[in-house]
């Protein structure tokens, strides 16, 4: 799979960066999601462009026991979230 965004963690927590595919070029900030939330399929964090959600990610482990996160991102002009 291709790369289509770099990010930087900061120290509180969030990620800052770009997104660049066809129909997106722009900063985004992935920020902690609302830990009020009760749910096991709500999402870790969520990713914004221009104050507008467009995605989400959740903290996962590899079978080697690193952290990473799977990331879910959905435009009006994708066809299907990537």
């Amino acid at each position: 799979m291709s790369q289509i965004g770099s990010f930087t963690r900061s120290n509180d927590g969030t990620y800052t960066g770009t997104i660049k595919t066809f129909a997106i070029d722009a900063k985004a900030r992935i920020v902690p999601s609302d830990p009020a939330s009760t749910s096991d399929k709500a999402p870790d964090l969520r990713v914004i462009v221009s104050g507008d959600e467009i995605g989400a990610a959740w903290r996962r482990t590899s079978k080697d026991n690193r952290s990473y996160h799977s990331v879910k991102l959905d435009d009006p002009s994708f066809t299907a979230p990537i």
